[in-house]
């Protein structure tokens, strides 16, 4: 659901806003909505020798969780600029094939636009460039690991990501789709 145009913003902030607008009733009355908005995100699933990168991450408000590299969209950029980026700073590994696995736009009271890439043959080129508020491990897991981590309550990806793991690990069919598209 997007953010109706009559919608005001009534909240900036670093990460989210807070939009409200009068919504007419079905009874005719009207009552005040309300929505948030949160800066988009990138995520990418880097393939390194048929192993997918699974970052082991720390941050001052979240104890240990695993996660994908990736990072908010700053204004003015685009998703696989983004992408691109974050990999490389997180990581120290470039790809030169990328694709666009899916795209995502939040639920119903928060817009949240989110997209997963997927970087193939990808290659150590340099160390780290961490945030001063990260602390990253890199890890490699194999398909069948990387499924696994849907099962995690902390592993921070994408909703439509996890669901396609999901359906993955219950529909052999899926699972084989999703493993072409990761690895084809």
């Amino acid at each position: 659901m997007k953010i109706p145009k009559n919608a005001k913003r009534v909240f900036h902030g670093v990460m989210f806003d807070v939009y409200q607008w009068e919504q007419a009733m079905f009874d005719g009355s009207k009552q005040t909505f309300e929505m948030m908005a949160r800066a988009p995100s990138t995520d990418v699933i880097a393939v390194v020798d048929n192993k997918i990168i699974v970052l082991m991450q720390e941050q001052p408000t979240k104890p240990l969780f695993p996660s994908l590299p990736g990072g908010r969209v700053e204004s003015g950029s685009a998703p696989l600029e983004t992408a691109k980026r974050e990999m490389s700073e997180e990581t120290g590994y470039e790809a030169k094939q990328w694709k666009l696995l899916g795209e995502w736009f939040g639920a119903s009271k928060l817009y949240f636009h989110e997209s997963v890439f997927i970087a193939k043959n990808c290659k150590k080129v340099a160390g780290q460039k961490l945030d001063a508020g990260e602390k990253i491990k890199i890890t490699f897991m194999d398909f069948e690991d990387f499924l696994q981590l849907c099962r995690n309550e902390r592993f921070t990806a994408p909703l439509g990501l996890k669901f396609m793991m999901y359906e993955a690990l219950v529909d052999s069919k899926k699972k084989k789709e999703l493993m072409g598209k990761i690895f084809k």
